[in-house]
């Protein structure tokens, strides 16, 4: 029998085990899947108040060594977003791009408020090592430095920004999609305000030796509750978030993806990224795929895998990510269809085990964003 590979560990990972998670493995890493109150309780605990996650096993990357203008001319040569547009303290959601137009991986890129000559980079865990390769390459004459010492957190939820506001003054104020310095609990922290679930909330990067106290700051407010992947995969999901490896992949364009948004309206005029040739083309006149929301009757889910079909009819789609989606009620999938499918309301069907289960394409988010907006700052530009 094959030995099974060592799992990494978080800072936090003492922590989980304490609070009663039920750990699996993720990424390489050992994570917490759920707590004791279980993943419903834990999706209603953040839609309605507010939970932290550990996202440590997440990679934080510094990109320097050059002035911000010459820094962002070469992520715009990785990734079809307006980089050198961002201003001091802004982040934005991108993807790097391979020479055929696939998705390598998706991350957020910040313009550090309090420096003139870095990148700060969030990338996905399972994609460190390709997305390090890429950047290392493309960025050969900078320093690209993955900081193995920090730890993150995500407090997501309608109760999150007065939660930190209480523990950091000044975070309530922070523009969404923007990041700075603070102190937390005395520890040196930059703090985000952005993330994965569709409600407001705040990324939270220290150093790993804080980690445990940073976590613990936050979970002695009984606003506060640890939430597991469980219910991190439902709310981005009910979101019409994507999860990487899953809803795209290097095979997978942003067109097709329904992430065109970040394609800003300055790149499709320059161009100059990666696979400009396929994805221009698909922008005009549309991809031979698309991924759409899918909504089915009753609460059987559709997984990963599963055919979709049109009514009484042949295989027209995959599922790509699909689960019960507690707030909606209902059972929901995202899956790649034919443009033609691909408006809401169209009736199809999706095959679970031997059945075929009568399903809708659906707008996205099934459940309405909740970021912070404020009057005067519109949040990100795309």
């Amino acid at each position: 029998m094959a030995e099974q590979p060592t799992l990494k560990e978080t800072p936090l990972g003492d922590l989980h085990r304490s609070l009663g998670a039920r750990m699996v493995p993720f990424a390489g890493y050992a994570m917490p899947v759920q707590y004791p109150a279980g993943i419903l309780a834990e999706h209603a605990q953040v839609r309605e108040r507010a939970g932290l996650f550990d996202v440590s096993h997440m990679g934080q990357v510094t990109i320097s060594g050059a002035p911000f203008a010459e820094l962002a001319a070469v992520m715009e040569a990785t990734t079809p977003g307006n980089i050198a547009g961002l201003g001091p303290g802004r982040m934005r959601y991108t993807v790097l791009l391979n020479e055929a137009g696939g998705i390598v991986d998706d991350l957020m890129v910040t313009r550090p408020a309090d420096r003139d000559d870095a990148l700060m980079l969030v990338v996905n865990a399972g994609r460190r090592a390709e997305d390090m390769a890429l950047l290392r390459e493309k960025f050969s004459d900078f320093t690209v430095e993955l900081h193995e010492d920090r730890a993150l957190m995500a407090l997501q939820g309608p109760f999150a920004a007065e939660v930190l506001e209480d523990l950091v003054p000044g975070t309530g104020a922070m523009a969404f999609m923007s990041a700075a310095r603070f102190a937390v609990s005395k520890v040196p922290a930059v703090i985000s305000r952005s993330g994965y679930t569709g409600e407001d909330g705040y990324e939270i990067s220290v150093r790993e030796a804080d980690a445990v106290k940073i976590a613990g700051a936050l979970l002695a407010d009984t606003r506060i509750d640890p939430i597991g992947l469980g219910a991190r995969d439902s709310l981005r999901l009910e979101a019409g978030l994507c999860l990487y490896g899953h809803d795209m992949d290097e095979a997978v364009s942003p067109v097709e993806a329904a992430l065109d948004f970040v394609i800003s309206p300055k790149r499709r005029d320059s161009g100059g990224f990666p696979g400009e040739e396929r994805i221009l083309r698909e922008l005009a006149d549309g991809p031979a795929r698309l991924r759409v929301g899918l909504r089915l009757d009753g609460r059987a889910p559709a997984r990963e895998g599963c055919a979709i079909l049109e009514p009484g009819g042949e295989r027209v789609g995959v599922v790509t990510s699909g689960g019960f989606g507690p707030t909606v009620g209902a059972a929901i999938a995202f899956g790649f269809v034919e443009p033609r499918l691909a408006e809401a309301g169209t009736p199809l069907e999706i095959e679970v085990r031997t059945r075929r289960l009568p399903a809708t394409v659906a707008d996205l988010p099934f459940v309405p964003h909740r970021y912070f907006r404020k009057k005067k700052d519109g949040g990100p530009a795309t």
